[in-house]
């Protein structure tokens, strides 16, 4: 890969470099799919990733778990994240990710969500840390590509032991770590735990990239993490929905002190518009259309006398009624 010009480089994943102080797309399941990424590349996102991948369905050539394989170059670097129970399938599913050709395999042990964690896969495996390091030392053997693992605090709050599960992941050879600063049990609710982000940074035995995950919401949020934690880059999850210029509102910030204009509502339709047919493209109808409608949603949060419109957004399957309903916003809200 080129270096990166009139850029500092911060430090490499592999053969890739990213520059100081990078935003990352967090994987994020019926969200991250091409149309969004599209959109958070050209806002500036630094790495994204694709949404999460069942090792089980990869393996059983799922149409749903190949389609996630899908990349284009406009999109690099980029990782292929994977989540599974079982070391065999996570390797043969490494195997089947290493063809589509993606910069980063990235193994999910952070999911939180019941029929996932449940069954030993994503956060589950916070409950069995050995098997996590075989895991990640059977892929690691299995790929040419950089490793990398996205993971929480620990299981619960008696269970907070990300320290020594960050270096024994990378005695196992991974070569970046993201962790989301909340234990399993705590879902989404309340205040990621940045402290715990911070201790695994200052662990002088770390020698890889750590990047944080939680409650990024605003610039001075992304801001006070960098400067308060040291890590080495951001992930970027929920805030990201239907709002993909976050990335450009938060790097303006980082670089200049200033806050970037907003965009306008006709913009934002615009926008909206765009990301509407990309995701029809990407995965037809109707679930291109069921899965924009969180991002319709947060386009337009906020805006004053907005709930009839709301309510047609998110019930019609129909996308020249949904582009008609834009072009209405686009016009209605010409000066907000």
């Amino acid at each position: 890969m080129a270096k990166l010009r009139n850029l500092k480089v911060l430090f490499n994943i592999g053969h890739i470099e990213l520059r100081e102080k990078p935003l990352l797309l967090a994987p994020m399941e019926d969200v991250t799919d091409p149309s969004f990424r599209h959109l958070c590349k050209v806002f500036g996102a630094d790495m994204m990733y694709t949404e999460f991948i069942s090792s089980d369905g990869l393996i059983r050539k799922g149409k749903k778990s190949v389609k996630k394989l899908e990349i284009s170059d406009e999109e690099r670097p980029i990782g292929i994240q994977l989540y599974g129970h079982t070391v065999e399938s996570m390797v043969e599913a490494t195997k089947i990710a290493t063809e589509a050709n993606p910069d980063v395999i990235d193994i999910n042990f952070g999911c939180p969500v019941r029929k996932i964690a449940a069954r030993g896969a994503g956060a589950g495996l916070l409950n069995n840390v050995p098997l996590m390091l075989n895991m990640i030392g059977a892929i690691v053997k299995s790929t040419n590509l950089p490793v990398t693992v996205k993971t929480r605090t620990g299981w619960d709050e008696k269970g907070i032991n990300i320290v020594e599960i960050a270096e024994q992941l990378q005695d196992a050879g991974i070569q970046a770590i993201t962790i989301h600063g909340r234990t399993r049990s705590q879902l989404y609710s309340g205040m990621a735990d940045w402290t715990m982000i911070g201790a695994v940074k200052n662990n002088p035995r770390m020698k890889i990239p750590v990047i944080g995950n939680g409650d990024i919401v605003s610039p001075e949020s992304a801001k006070e993490a960098f400067d308060k934690f040291g890590i080495d880059g951001i992930m970027i999850g929920r805030a990201t929905i239907g709002r993909p210029w976050i990335f450009k509102e938060i790097r303006q910030y980082l670089d200049t002190g200033s806050h970037m204009k907003p965009l306008s509502v006709p913009e934002k339709a615009e926008l909206a518009k765009l990301h509407l047919e990309k995701s029809v493209e990407a995965k037809g109808v109707p679930r291109g259309i069921y899965e924009m409608r969180r991002h319709l949603i947060h386009y337009f949060k906020g805006l004053p006398d907005f709930k009839e419109i709301r309510m047609k957004l998110v019930t019609t399957l129909d996308i020249n009624e949904i582009i008609l309903i834009l072009d209405l916003i686009r016009k209605r809200y010409q000066s907000a």
